[in-house]
């Protein structure tokens, strides 16, 4: 099952703080939510275990991220996948775009993924209700960490 979605966020802080935090393992981590392990990899990637939860099928998903087309401190394209066991698995990107807006920096984001397994029987509502619901609180989480 293949979903998109995307969006803004406003946050207080100049691009060049924004773009530290986007590269910051320990940002990340504390901003992904159900993120247990995030570490940096000899790649420049990393690799993560989260767990999630969507309706009635929990998992703990263990995968790698990597970034590419990057572009400091515009923006960049994050792409990942990950094994949940017999829930299934979960694989996509997202294009970050940071502008400076109001004093501060506007961040874009375009996220294409596809889910398989139990997850994708779910139904597209449930999932889509999900990811923007897991999307919005990152965002937030993230709002806090760049405002320090």
């Amino acid at each position: 099952m293949a979903m998109t979605m995307n969006g803004e966020v406003q946050l207080p802080a100049s691009r060049e703080a924004v773009w530290a935090k986007l590269n910051d393992p320990e940002v990340l981590k504390a901003c992904i939510p159900g993120c247990e392990e995030l570490e940096k990899t000899d790649d420049g990637g990393f690799r993560a275990v989260a767990k999630m939860k969507v309706g009635p099928v929990s998992a703990r998903f263990k995968g790698k991220v990597t970034l590419s087309d990057l572009d400091p401190p515009n923006g960049y394209k994050i792409s990942g996948e990950g094994e949940g066991g017999v829930a299934g698995f979960a694989k996509g990107g997202a294009t970050v775009k940071l502008s400076d807006k109001d004093g501060g920096t506007l961040l874009n984001y375009d996220v294409e993924a596809q889910i398989g397994g139990k997850l994708a029987q779910l139904g597209q509502r449930l999932i889509n209700g999900a990811a923007k619901k897991l999307a919005d609180e990152f965002f937030a989480n993230f709002a806090k960490a760049v405002q320090g």
